[in-house]
């Protein structure tokens, strides 16, 4: 995670230095520049930092801030955290992305410290309400309508009920407000399926794709296979977290630069590797005589959810097999909410 910071003023980069080091401390790599006439144009150090870092801090007035980020804000499921700092250290407030983006809680973390109080101004966070944009990235969840967000959080605020259906266990005590419910009426739900409803969908990275491809298969013929099997099972693309395959792809051109595009990690597992995963696989002569095991999607997808269920068996078109399998003991817990 990269951290930008900026300062205008000798007594404002004393107080970045230290913000840089808190940070620094929890793991962030940061870079700290003076803006202003004497260092970097304001302007175009935002526009660097906010396309390359995941949180922007500025130490000084609220709508410096403001003003240079205002022509790059996207979409609150997209943009950076954003914070500003006051020279003297007194406060610390989140800007953009106070949940998804984590600024509410970096603006906790610099709090402490600092020394300085941290000003959370988002409704659920003020009233001690759950907050399930910050719960969900917390739990590595994607969010695959974000838009409904506000309606959970509309909800929770009004007093009323919100209904959360989870494919995966839930451990912890349910927070205030949430109850669960049928999948036909929450206003949550937790799935590695596609969702036809008008709930908050939330997708566990649970699923590992193992591939395989003919020699010289390019980017395109991949993705339309990928796109192919997900459509036709009803899955959510952002349900993979991984691809897995046999070594001798693991310089595939095509392969590489889909997965890149994706932003999986790619493994890949030797013959006797996969040949040593213990199930029921769809064998193939061809296969054995190519790669010297009898399938490799289906074993590559077991071995690299570590040892998961199969939960999609090889599909093969267009010089490509692929075929997914689900990782084993994957929990969701409530007991941290922060």
């Amino acid at each position: 995670m990269r951290a930008g910071l900026i300062a205008f003023t000798s007594r404002g980069m004393a107080l970045a230095e230290r913000a840089q080091a808190v940070l620094e401390q929890a793991g962030w790599q940061c870079s700290t520049r003076r803006g202003g006439r004497q260092g970097d144009p304001l302007a175009q150090w935002t526009a660097q930092a906010f396309s390359q870092c995941q949180a922007l801090v500025f130490v000084g007035a609220a709508g410096i801030a403001v003003r240079a980020v205002a022509p790059h804000l996207r979409h609150k499921a997209q943009d950076p955290a954003v914070l500003c700092l006051d020279e003297n250290g007194r406060f610390a407030i989140p800007l953009v992305s106070g949940h998804i983006g984590g600024a509410n809680a970096l603006a906790l973390l610099l709090g402490r410290g600092l020394g300085a109080v941290p000003v959370i101004t988002t409704a659920t966070d003020g009233r001690g309400l759950f907050a399930v944009d910050t719960w969900a990235k917390g739990q590595g969840l994607a969010i695959g309508n974000p838009e409904k967000i506000k309606e959970v959080s509309g909800r929770l605020l009004e007093g009323l009920p919100v209904g959360l259906c989870s494919d995966l266990p839930l451990q912890g005590p349910w927070p205030q407000g949430v109850e669960p419910a049928p999948a036909e009426s929450c206003h949550i739900r937790i799935t590695a399926g596609r969702q036809a409803g008008q709930a908050l969908h939330l997708i566990p990275p649970s699923l590992v794709l193992g591939v395989g491809c003919r020699k010289g298969t390019g980017q395109p013929a991949l993705e339309r296979a990928f796109q192919r099997l997900m459509e036709a099972y009803r899955l959510a693309p952002q349900a993979v977290c991984q691809a897995a395959s046999i070594d001798l792809k693991g310089e595939e051109p095509g392969l590489l630069a889909f997965c890149r595009a994706h932003g999986w990690p790619f493994v890949t597992y030797s013959a006797r590797q996969l040949a040593e995963v213990e199930g029921d696989f769809t064998p193939s002569d061809f296969v054995r005589q190519v790669t010297g095991v009898d399938n490799v999607c289906e074993r590559a997808a077991v071995l690299g959810a570590g040892g998961g269920e199969l939960l999609l068996p090889k599909q093969a078109g267009s010089g490509v097999t692929a075929a997914l399998a689900v990782e084993k003991e994957i929990t969701l817990s409530f007991s941290d909410q922060d």
